[in-house]
Order: structure tokens, then C-alpha cells, then sequence
């Protein structure tokens, strides 16, 4: 055979070859051939740690790591079940338990709840919070052991802080406020002491702090405002009971309420914007508490009142918004 005629016969044995290796794909496209099976993949599921079990003492109020003395209302595994400023429950897991005291003070207002503002823009719970500090280091001086409701300017509705006090049980609470809206004019200061209706005690403490500040803020010779019935008193509700909650719910500790002088008269006012005189108030309430829990004096300045018709007097917890405790 010549070398051409095996070229040819060459040619055409790979070409057959071709055809057949062309087939191949097929037979396994239609399925002559075992499927590929796979296993899916085995997955574990953790599952989630148990909830860490905080130890902490029993305790009837604790100071939260922020600062804010809160009632507690029980225990769980995650802290003390507390009362907020603005009255809702949430667990603390971390404070500082607050032993009974001698004294609660309670700066009226604060934060978003002003209180009255004075013509010189002056902020009644600025002034309720710089005067109890004055009274609490007074008080502190001479041995007194205090608490305060609030030591910011943050807003504490009325059902906490009279809760804290129930939960402390002290010897005596006063709340330290300033007045507006007077009668009219007087010859000498218009504060007003309010005293729970049905506590003798309580009215002798009214009567002692009134005798303390009267005498006090005389020493300014300015045109005072006030009240036609001033004085050490008490205010009654449709029912009977103590008018002012603070009052009415602190029942069985000896509480009143100090409305100290008028912020909305201008020249009171203007008195109030001076740190020495929010100094002398603060040391005039001091002596006031210090008679009440050292001597039997009777206190004076009691007088009947006046009815004086329903307000809203504030202190709920509306659109009040809580700090970081």
C-alpha cells in the first residue's frame, strides 16, 4: 500500500472515533448513567446560656449607680425591682443600699416640671434644689443623717418620692418649695408651712421651721407678698384627707410642705437669685428641723385656714422621660 492510500485510511479511522466519542456526552445527558447524590451538611444548635443570677442585699431604697435614690419593691434573679423617677418598675442590678436616715428632703420639681418661674426667669426647682442642699449640709454638721428625693436637676414624679420616703421611714420629711401667685401685699414675709391635718408632730415641726425662716428673711427690708391666712397650717381635700401628696401619703412619718417666700413678686424674686440668701433660707430650715428633733418647743404661726378652691398641682408622670440610672 502506498504511503498516500495509508494516510486516507488513517483519516478515516479518526474520524470514526470522533463520532463515537461525540456520543458519549449524550448517553449521560439522557440519564444511562447513575445519579450524583450528596448529603446535606449536619448543622448543631447551641443552646443559650441560663440567665446570670445576681446576688444582692434586701434593701427598702438603694442609690442607683448614676446617683438617684430609688424605693425598691422587691427581688428578683437580676437585681432589686425598683420605682424610677418617673414612676415606672425596672430591674437594678447594680446600687448602693440607702440605710434609714434622720431626715428626708425633698427639693420640689425639677428637670422638665419647673415649678413656678420668677419674673427674672428664676427656676423654682433651681431654687428647691440649691436651698435643701444648703439645709442637708447644715443638717449634716451637726449629725443628721439625710436623704434627698432628687440631687439634680431631674424630674421625680410625685408617687416615687413619696414612696421613698414610706420605704425609709424617717424621723421627719420636708419638702422645700416657693410660692407665687399672693393675695396681696404684707408687712412681713408670706411664708406658709403646711402640716399634715392629723399629726401633732408634724404641726410642731411646721411651727418650728415657720418661727425659723419668718425670722430669717425679716431681715430684708423689701415689700412683701402673701397670703391672707400666711402662716403654719394645714389644707384639707373633698374628703377630708391631707390636700398635698406628700402629705397624704407619707402618713405616720411627721411631714410638711415649705412654701419659703414668693418667687413670682419681683423683689422676692430678686432676693431668691442671691446664693447668700438661698443660704440663709437653707440654714433657717436647718434649725427649724434641729429644734424640732432636739428640744419640745411648740412652734408658732398656726392659723385656721381660708378654703382655697382645687388645683392641679402638678407632679405625675406625664410625658416624663427617665435618666440613665
Amino acid at each position: 500500500m502506498t504511503r498516500r492510500a495509508l494516510v486516507v485510511v488513517a483519516l478515516a479511522l479518526c474520524a470514526a472515533c470522533g463520532s463515537t466519542s461525540a456520543r458519549i456526552p449524550l448517553q449521560r445527558a439522557a440519564g444511562t448513567l447513575p445519579p450524583t447524590t450528596t448529603t446535606a451538611p449536619t448543622t448543631t444548635t447551641t443552646p443559650p446560656p441560663p440567665p446570670t443570677t445576681v446576688s444582692l442585699p434586701p434593701a427598702n431604697a438603694v442609690m442607683s449607680p448614676r446617683g438617684h435614690p430609688l424605693p425598691v419593691d422587691g427581688q428578683n434573679a437580676q437585681g432589686w425591682l425598683v420605682e424610677t423617677p418617673c414612676g415606672k418598675t425596672t430591674t437594678l442590678s447594680a446600687g448602693t443600699p440607702i440605710a434609714t436616715p434622720t431626715v428626708v428632703l425633698d427639693p420640689g420639681h425639677g428637670g422638665g416640671e419647673t415649678g413656678a418661674i420668677g419674673p427674672n426667669h428664676l427656676r423654682e426647682a433651681v431654687v428647691n434644689l440649691a436651698v435643701s442642699q444648703v439645709t442637708k449640709a447644715t443638717l449634716e454638721a451637726n449629725g443628721v443623717t439625710v436623704v434627698m428625693t432628687r440631687g439634680d436637676d431631674t424630674r421625680v414624679v410625685l408617687t416615687t418620692r413619696s414612696a421613698l420616703v414610706r420605704k425609709l421611714h424617717p424621723t421627719a420629711m420636708v419638702s422645700i418649695h416657693h410660692n407665687s401667685t399672693p393675695d396681696g401685699p404684707r408687712n412681713d414675709p408670706g411664708t406658709e408651712i403646711y402640716y399634715q391635718a392629723r399629726s401633732p408632730e408634724s404641726k410642731r415641726l411646721s411651727g418650728l421651721i415657720y418661727e425659723e425662716v419668718v425670722r430669717a428673711l425679716s431681715r430684708y427690708q423689701i415689700p412683701w407678698v402673701g397670703l391672707v391666712d400666711a402662716g403654719a397650717k394645714y389644707r384639707l381635700n373633698s374628703q377630708g384627707g391631707d390636700y398635698y401628696h406628700m402629705l397624704r401619703e407619707t402618713a405616720g412619718t411627721p411631714s410638711v410642705i415649705a412654701e419659703l417666700a414668693y418667687i413670682s413678686d419681683p423683689p422676692e424674686a430678686d432676693l431668691l437669685a442671691r446664693p447668700e440668701v438661698q443660704r440663709v433660707e437653707g440654714e433657717a430650715v436647718a434649725r427649724g428641723i434641729l429644734r424640732y428633733l432636739r428640744t419640745q418647743d411648740p412652734g408658732s404661726g398656726y392659723v385656721t385656714p381660708l378654703p382655697r378652691p382645687s388645683s392641679d398641682n402638678g407632679g405625675g408622670g406625664e410625658n416624663c422621660v427617665d435618666p440613665p440610672l
